[in-house]
């Protein structure tokens, strides 16, 4: 059995697909927040338990949970990850991402410390983390490479590259077999829809505008999430303790790139009646401190445990398109009143109605 701490959410919700494709069983840590949903598990069957929990919450849950499942890997999902909210709202991210990690590491220390010897050598923790904690990179600089100095500039950022502070000083401290990912942005079938690529699917599919920060030419490494799974369980599997490893497919296209490819796939797979759905794109005053370009080297990650991204962008995006257009009760239900109240609370009235 592996624990995943946010398994009811976009990246854990695949992750915990890919495992029990694997023949794992999986135990899945989650607080049901408003960007989690209980039904992403059922497909799993009577290999998924799910535990409704609070990381960051006090008590000696945790330390129970551990103690019943004796899980032999822990993947640490679980966190606060947009943007804009944490900029809107900074203490959820501290509560989720800086406190639920000490929490975690705390009660699996103690777990793991009671292992017999060779549980405790085979026992593995994974922190999942992120390429914003690097910062912005300009045009001309290489992609960051493990070992690179933080600076991380949002809320979310910051919170994130605590979190991997701490999970690193309990390795190095206390010995605990950590290792850490960091990846660049994911796409793919569960996401939530505030995030930029299922936003505009749904905005899309109704025939709202389609918001574009700025001038839309903020460059992200897009990796398809199936691809980002593999690599985790690949880590997981073969990574070295103690060691960081970047999850990147080397793109580099623009926001506005991706997202004229996206409409082309859609006028392909779902026209409007109406015109293209470029016509729906609309520039939206751009948010605080908006991190220009971001870019990971995965050399590491390839060489030392030969994982290569097997989607392209156009690939990934078209089977994320076609997934949405096959799953409209699933983003139906999760644009809900708090994404409306989120749509509402952001943008304009013309985007969010």
């Amino acid at each position: 059995m592996i624990l995943v701490t946010g398994g009811a959410g976009f990246i854990g919700t695949n992750l915990v697909r890919a495992a029990v494709a694997r023949g794992e069983e999986v135990l899945v840590v989650d607080r049901l927040g408003y960007a989690a949903q209980e039904a992403n598990l059922e497909d799993g069957g009577a290999r998924v338990r799910l535990v409704a929990l609070d990381l960051a919450a006090p008590g000696d849950a945790l330390d129970r949970l551990l103690a019943e499942a004796r899980p032999r890997a822990v993947v640490h999902c679980a966190a606060e990850t947009h943007v804009d909210r944490s900029i809107a709202g900074p203490e959820a991210f501290v509560a989720s991402n800086l406190v639920g990690t000490f929490r975690l590491l705390e009660a699996v220390r103690a777990y793991w410390t009671g292992l017999p010897e060779e549980e405790g050598r085979a026992f593995r923790l994974l922190h999942v983390s992120t390429d914003e904690v690097y910062g912005s990179r300009a045009p001309e600089d290489p992609p960051n490479r493990e070992g690179d100095p933080y600076e991380p500039t949002s809320p979310y950022a910051a919170t994130k590259a605590g979190s991997d502070h701490l999970a690193r000083a309990w390795q190095r401290t206390y010995g605990l077999p950590v290792l850490v990912t960091n990846c660049t942005n994911n796409y793919g079938p569960y996401q939530y829809p505030e995030k930029f690529l299922p936003l505009v699917i749904h905005q899309a599919l109704r025939g709202r505008p389609l918001p574009v920060y700025g001038d839309g030419r903020q460059v992200r490494d897009w990796l398809y999430v199936d691809d980002h799974v593999r690599a985790l369980l690949r880590v997981l599997e073969a990574g070295t303790v103690g060691a960081t490893y970047h999850v990147s497919a080397g793109l580099g296209p623009t926001n506005l790139e991706v997202l004229e490819r996206l409409c082309a796939i859609l006028d392909r797979l779902r026209p409007r009646p109406e015109g293209p759905t470029r016509a729906l794109v609309r520039h939206v005053t751009d948010r605080p401190a908006h991190d220009r370009r971001y870019a990971l080297d995965s050399t590491r990650l390839r060489r030392e445990l030969g994982w290569r991204p097997e989607e392209s962008l156009e690939s990934g995006l078209e089977k994320t398109v076609r997934w949405y257009l096959a799953h409209e009760d699933w983003w139906r239900r999760a644009a809900g009143e708090d994404f409306r109240r989120w749509l509402a609370a952001r943008y304009e009235p013309e985007v969010a109605r």
